[in-house]
C-alpha cells in the first residue's frame, strides 16, 4: 500500500514540475527581471567568507538571490557537528521557509554578493501578477528538488558513490569543462556528504590513483576519465 502511495506521489510531483516548467516558459520573467523590478528588493549586500547571513531560528523576513560567490545552508547539531544541506551559486535563490523562522542557518563559503527580497507583503504583490507568482513557485520547486536530490545522495551506499556523484554534478554544471576549482573546503564537502574529512581526502586520493581525476592542488580537480567516474554512480 505504501509503495503504491509513494509511486502515485512521485508521478504527481513530476507532473506538477512539468506543468510548472511549461507555464514558466510562457509567462515568467527572467530571474534578473524579477529581482530588478520588484519593489520588495533590498539593497545588495556583501558577505565575507564564513560570515553568517542568518541564523537558525531567526525571523524569515527575507529570501535571497546569489549574484556572486557561493553560499552554504547548514545546521549545527548539539554535539558540535555540522550538516550542510545545500550549496548555492550565482543565480540560485535560497531562504524560502514555510514557517516564520529559518530552519537552517546560511553562511558565505566565499565572499558573496546577495540580493535580499523582503517576504512581508510579497503575497499581496503576487496576487494579481501571474508571472511573478509562477516565478516564486519555480524558486520554491527548485528548493524542493535540491532537498530531494541531497536526500538521495546521502542514501547512496559508499563514500566513493557519494563523492563521485558530487563531482559529477560539479562538472555537469560546467559542460565541456574538465578543470574545476572548488569553492568549498574538504570539510565542507564532508559535512555535505555525511562523511569525515579523512574519508573525503582518502577517496579523492584513490580516485587519483585510479586515473579518474588529477589533484592539481587541494581544491583544483582535473577530470581525466569521465566514463570511470560515471561507472561509480551505479
Amino acid at each position: 500500500m505504501s509503495a503504491t502511495v509513494s509511486t502515485h506521489a512521485s508521478h504527481g510531483f513530476a507532473a506538477a514540475q512539468a506543468a510548472a516548467a511549461l507555464l514558466e516558459r510562457d509567462l515568467a520573467p527572467k530571474p534578473e527581471q524579477f529581482f530588478l523590478n520588484t519593489a520588495m528588493q533590498g539593497t545588495a549586500m556583501r558577505v565575507e567568507a564564513d560570515e553568517e547571513i542568518y541564523a537558525e531560528g531567526d525571523a524569515a523576513s527575507f529570501f535571497y538571490r546569489v549574484e556572486q560567490g557561493v553560499v552554504r545552508v547548514c545546521k549545527y547539531l548539539s554535539d558540535g557537528r555540522r550538516q550542510i544541506d545545500a550549496f548555492y551559486t550565482a543565480g540560485d535563490v535560497f531562504g524560502f521557509e514555510a514557517g516564520e523562522t529559518y530552519e537552517f542557518c546560511a553562511e558565505g563559503v566565499t565572499n558573496c554578493t546577495l540580493t535580499p527580497v523582503r517576504r512581508n507583503g510579497l503575497e499581496r504583490m503576487v496576487a494579481g501578477n501571474d508571472a511573478m507568482a509562477l516565478k516564486l513557485f519555480s524558486y520554491a520547486m527548485q528548493c524542493v528538488q535540491r532537498s530531494r536530490a541531497h536526500a538521495l545522495l546521502l542514501g547512496r551506499g559508499s563514500a566513493a558513490q557519494k563523492l563521485a556523484t558530487f563531482l559529477s554534478d560539479l562538472f555537469a554544471a560546467k559542460p565541456g569543462n574538465t578543470d574545476i576549482e572548488l569553492a568549498m573546503t574538504r570539510q565542507d564537502i564532508a559535512d555535505y556528504l555525511g562523511l569525515t574529512i579523512e574519508t573525503v581526502s582518502r577517496t579523492l586520493s584513490q580516485f587519483e590513483r585510479d586515473g579518474i581525476i588529477a589533484l592539481a592542488t587541494s581544491r583544483r580537480i582535473i577530470l581525466k576519465n569521465r566514463a570511470m567516474l560515471r561507472q561509480l554512480l551505479a
